[in-house]
């Protein structure tokens, strides 16, 4: 492995072009452009304030900056650094902004959601489409780019509504089947639509309402169910509705494999059921158990030791199933059944106590998938989806806060916050520390589309991790 320098960046605003070659980075209200191989500056463009969202075009030509709090979007060109757009949605304010698959539009939402602004950076058109619902997950592009979902609410009802990306032309238009619609994403495949339905709020149980759905005892009558999940096809044809329980507290999150061959739910129940793209019926249930007692996985389990010696090196190349391979200041071991898994009980008298499955990510064979039980907040879980069994649980000394694949194998990294970088591969488990003169604490991490290349985020720089050791970086 080999590290960058550490450089500045505020708000976690990093983002490698499409194409890989660039890296953008927001410092307040700057935009800088490095090239990538270098780190070199390109480019150094000046908003009119503080940057509260950056993303590249799809051809990695524009980059968009927006300025929530001021109701303001800039458009930079990389080819041309004197051009430059300005959009102002004035009164009616800002609260989301994103490109369009084709880099020549942007959908601006407006406060209150009253709105979507579809702005033409060719023939300067402005269109709008009415309704967009407040759901953090209501906006969707299927991965070819060619068509939109858009979750909408009109008389008290849930609808969808289908664009054509191209010409913004209504596909299709048809009401849902959900009483709180909280979010929709395309199959990988794009043929098939998921949409799934909001749980209630937890905060709004009692006690011991709570408690009884924590034992599977049934719920009062009073409470309606809201575990549901529909499958739709770009028609509009209802494909097939799936729902686990008739608990009130239902599903907590979504995640389509890279292959649209499985659809895993996370629930509030702590379990992970996984649907299958011909039946869409349920082929496996993954738990999160407390204790483990008589398992196939490994366990690895992060402790601490003294310092190494400085000229220790450590590499993923040698990587064994056997070995406990470590930085500076970690290691992992190897746990034999049986093992007990931290976990924190759920205050019933707290509003939203921490409870479910809330990450879910698939590997890009569609191999692996690792899952993440909110009250086992130390713990990241890898299931085999060949042999549909568990495969490794990786115990860390603190709390998980992001975990991502590599784009090219299967190799999971993580971070949990503090100056150490994790990664699990088929053959075992490697803890490095980042090298840096003050303290880096890694908060968020982010694969370059090869897989050669990390972006490590702290809370205002930022550090590049190269896996290729024969490539010399500054």
């Amino acid at each position: 492995m080999d590290f960058s320098d550490v450089f500045k960046q505020s708000n976690q605003l990093v983002r490698i072009s499409p194409d890989g070659k660039y890296m953008a980075t927001c410092v307040q209200y700057r935009l800088v452009v490095r090239d990538l191989s270098t780190l070199q500056i390109l480019q150094l463009y000046t908003c009119l304030d503080q940057i509260s969202y950056m993303e590249w075009s799809s051809d990695s030509l524009f980059i968009l900056c927006a300025m929530y709090k001021r109701g303001l979007v800039q458009v930079w060109s990389l080819e041309q650094p004197d051009w430059h757009c300005k959009i102002d949605e004035g009164s009616i304010g800002l609260v989301s902004s994103r490109w369009s698959p084709d880099g020549r539009h942007i959908l601006n939402t407006t406060e209150f959601h009253l709105r979507i602004t579809v702005w033409s950076l060719c023939s300067k058109a402005v269109s709008y489409i009415k309704y967009p619902k407040a759901c953090d997950k209501g906006l969707n592009f299927s991965r070819d780019g060619h068509y939109m979902a858009l979750a909408e609410r009109r008389e008290c009802k849930d609808y969808v509504s289908i664009f054509v990306c191209d010409n913004w032309h209504l596909l299709r238009h048809f009401v849902t089947e959900t009483e709180d619609l909280a979010g929709l994403e395309w199959s990988s495949s794009g043929c098939v639509l998921a949409v799934w339905d909001s749980c209630l709020e937890v905060s709004g149980l009692r006690h011991r309402e709570f408690t009884l759905f924590l034992d599977f005892v049934e719920t009062p009558a009073c409470v309606s169910p809201q575990y549901k999940l529909l499958l739709y096809s770009l028609d509009g044809r209802l494909l097939s509705t799936y729902s686990a329980y008739d608990w009130s507290l239902g599903i907590k999150s979504v995640c389509w494999s890279p292959s649209s061959q499985f659809l895993a739910v996370g629930s509030y129940d702590e379990k992970v059921r996984v649907l299958n793209h011909i039946t869409w019926k349920k082929i496996v249930q993954f738990e999160h158990p407390a204790t483990l007692d008589d398992t196939k996985a490994t366990v690895y389990k992060e402790v601490e030791r003294r310092p190494a010696r400085s000229s220790e090196e450590i590499s993923l190349h040698n990587i064994t199933a056997g070995s406990a391979l470590f930085s500076t200041n970690s290691k992992y071991e190897i746990c034999p059944p049986p093992v007990q898994i931290p976990a924190v009980e759920p205050d019933p008298d707290r509003a939203n106590p921490v409870v479910g499955v809330s990450a879910l990510a698939f590997s890009a064979d569609s191999r692996y998938l690792a899952t993440k039980n909110d009250n086992m907040a130390n713990t990241v879980w890898v299931w085999d989806m060949q042999k549909l069994r568990l495969e490794a649980v990786l115990t860390q000394a603190s709390g998980v806060r992001c975990f991502q694949w590599n784009p090219r194998c299967a190799r999971l990294a993580l971070c949990t916050g503090n100056a150490n970088l994790y990664m699990w591969s088929p053959g075992g488990c490697v803890s490095v520390q980042v090298p840096s003169e003050g303290q880096f604490h890694v908060l968020s991490l982010s694969w370059h589309h090869t897989g050669d290349c990390l972006i490590l985020l702290g809370k205002e720089q930022l550090c590049l991790c190269y896996l290729d050791t024969n490539k010399q970086h500054s």
